[in-house]
């Protein structure tokens, strides 16, 4: 990018000329970028339902951390996947093949709901009880960003939720909520009166009431720092990387000519594809020739490369991952660099990280299948990705298994490697 600049402008935002011709200079308080965080606030909408966050878009807040950071995109990718395994399995496999009458068997909306746990922190489901409300008939998954909860009652229960896919025109104002579909919370006793309910999951979380927070919220500002290094470099990249030319012109030129001129040397000489070009100008006169300055780098580059590796770090200990080689990112130091690390590293992130969200979503659908069933066990074919042998080796996860030991071992192991 080329910084064009004309010493001869008779205004300027900085600079100013008193009546007696004498010239001072004076600073403005230009007004600096403060980084804020979003705010996941719980707010009364004014219309018998909570706004999630001041402008009652937090869900849409986290799908956009989402969408657009790699490393936290990969991370999430990486547990959901491991969450999900080869899919459910039960004694009875019938049971498991049709969860509605749209075809969604009860692996694809667990597969639904992993996403939504991992994402939000929480995961809602519809039920439909059949016409006799001796069971339940259907089951659907509910995004969980399209949910917001009615006002808790006097008995500080949240009665039910109001779903709906745009929830913008509802950020600001003390608009009514009119035409949303609204269900209320599962409950069998209210069956009769109720044929169809909504059943949400979130664990408890400290000054949340209404709306569970993921587990790595607290990444969320480095999440956003790793966005705008993205979005930094990207910039740079489109407008010829950093300034590197100050032009200073002695013509006088009006605002019209000096936008003419400003043109032309960014049509000529920015962006990528102009790069190495010659710069040439014509002048009548030496003595208004245009002074062009060099502007050297001041090592950035090794900056962002410090700063890349920081988020990297912290998103990655946001989620919970030991070692980035799970993710394929090879380091030079730390967990995970052979394969005997690899394979603890990966055994550390099963029983610390994924187990517990397979027991908790289990625990959730064998009560739900229990009903129409009985007593009803589910478990995950969980297989190893780091064992490439024809025999791999498999196991089934339960809701009900518990590998304490096999933590502290693990643990045990991670100190000695790390030492």
């Amino acid at each position: 990018m080329i910084l064009f600049t004309n010493t001869n402008l008779k205004t300027n935002q900085f600079i100013q000329y008193t009546m007696d011709k004498k010239s001072k200079l004076n600073f403005s308080n230009i007004e600096r970028f403060a980084y804020k965080s979003r705010s996941a606030r719980e707010k009364d909408g004014k219309g018998n339902f909570i706004k999630f966050g001041n402008d009652n878009q937090y869900p849409d807040y986290l799908i956009d951390l989402y969408n657009h950071s790699s490393i936290n995109a990969a991370c999430i990718n990486a547990v959901v996947e491991a969450i999900r395994g080869e899919g459910l399995v039960t004694e009875n496999e019938e049971i498991l093949k049709y969860a509605n009458k749209s075809g969604d068997s009860w692996t694809d909306i667990y597969n639904k709901v992993a996403y939504d746990y991992k994402i939000f922190g929480g995961f809602a489901l519809e039920i439909i009880w059949s016409r006799d409300r001796e069971r339940i008939a259907e089951v659907y998954h509910i995004d969980f960003s399209y949910i917001r909860a009615k006002e808790k009652n006097y008995r500080n229960h949240c009665p039910g939720y109001f779903i709906n896919n745009n929830w913008k025109k509802y950020s600001y104002g003390t608009t009514e909520l009119q035409d949303v579909p609204y269900l209320p919370v599962f409950n069998v006793m209210n069956k009769l009166d109720e044929p169809k309910q909504i059943f949400v999951h979130q664990p408890y979380r400290p000054g949340q009431e209404y709306y569970p927070l993921p587990d790595y919220i607290a990444a969320a500002a480095v999440i956003d720092l790793d966005k705008e290094v993205d979005n930094f470099h990207i910039n740079n990249i489109r407008n010829g990387l950093a300034p590197s030319l100050a032009i200073t012109t002695f013509t006088n030129a009006s605002d019209d000519e000096r936008n003419a001129i400003e043109q032309m040397l960014k049509s000529q000489y920015s962006g990528t594809n102009n790069a190495g070009n010659m710069l040439y100008m014509d002048v009548d006169d030496p003595a208004s020739a245009p002074q062009i300055t060099p502007i050297t780098q001041n090592g950035s580059d090794g900056y962002y490369t410090e700063v890349n590796e920081m988020v990297m770090q912290k998103i990655l200990t946001g989620h919970r991952i030991s070692s980035p080689a799970l993710l394929g990112i090879k380091q030079n130091t730390g967990l995970g660099n052979n394969a005997e690390e690899l394979v603890t590293a990966w055994r550390l992130f099963l029983n610390t990280v994924v187990l517990p969200y397979q027991q908790s979503i289990l625990s959730c659908f064998e009560m739900l299948l229990g009903i129409n069933y009985g007593d009803v066990t589910l478990g995950v074919i969980q297989d190893n990705p780091l064992v490439i042998d024809e025999e791999k080796a498999t196991e089934v996860v339960t809701s009900q298994e518990s590998n304490v030991e096999d933590i502290v071992e693990i643990e045990e192991q991670v100190e000695e490697i790390n030492e």
